[in-house]
């Protein structure tokens, strides 16, 4: 099948994640930019709260697109160790990439969220969402992250992902939801209509109308 764009694929979503709804623990976390039309969906059929969690990888120097650690929304730092110290990547190697993407973290957060806190997610069941998974090393590095701010459930939802990568979450979180799994995958894009990139704008606009909406959860 094919989602029309990211919003139908939250709606679709989102009723495979019906029985979450009108639950005040609740909160959707959506990863920016492309995951929050979908969690907007979720969100809005569940009657939670949607709130952007933000995911920095730390790209190993010289091979970024090869993830080291990452830095998450709350000033969470999650390193690779053995990683770092099998490539024997320096301490000021990985301090530098820290810093930089602590720049890039703080700028969206203050665009997105402006000056409002982030939530409180200890005692929570915290769904993290995406509009899908390929190798799955950002959601990854969110699941790793919202772990140590204490909630009490993770779940990862998402509307398409590699049948791989699916499995492989069973073990890094409380429950995994992937709307479709088709095979073969050939990426995330394929199984949209309209795989377009969503804007700085449009996240702002859809986070102002969720935070309008009535919750159960504040």
């Amino acid at each position: 099948m094919l989602f029309s764009n990211r919003a139908e694929a939250g709606r679709f979503l989102a009723d495979r994640l019906r029985g979450y709804a009108g639950r005040d623990d609740v909160v959707v976390l959506a990863l920016p930019r492309g995951g929050v039309p979908v969690g907007y969906e979720i969100a809005k059929a569940l009657g939670a709260p949607l709130d952007v969690f933000v995911v920095r990888k730390l790209g190993v120097p010289g091979h970024e697109e090869l993830a080291m650690g990452a830095l998450a929304s709350g000033g969470v730092l999650v390193l690779d160790e053995r990683l770092i110290h099998a490539l024997g990547i320096s301490e000021e190697a990985v301090r530098r990439a820290v810093a930089a993407e602590r720049r890039e973290l703080e700028r969206r957060e203050a665009l997105y969220r402006g000056r409002d806190e982030p939530p409180d997610l200890a005692g929570k069941t915290v769904i993290l969402v995406d509009d899908g998974l390929a190798t799955g090393s950002t959601m990854r590095a969110a699941a790793l992250a919202v772990r140590r701010l204490g909630p009490a459930r993770i779940v990862v939802a998402v509307p398409v992902a590699s049948e791989e990568t699916c499995d492989a979450f069973r073990d890094d979180v409380d429950e995994i939801v992937c709307g479709i799994t088709p095979r073969p995958f050939r990426g995330v894009g394929m199984w949209y209509d309209d795989f377009s990139q969503t804007s700085d704008e449009e996240v702002r606009e859809l986070l102002a109308q969720a935070a309008e909406r009535p919750q159960l959860t504040r």
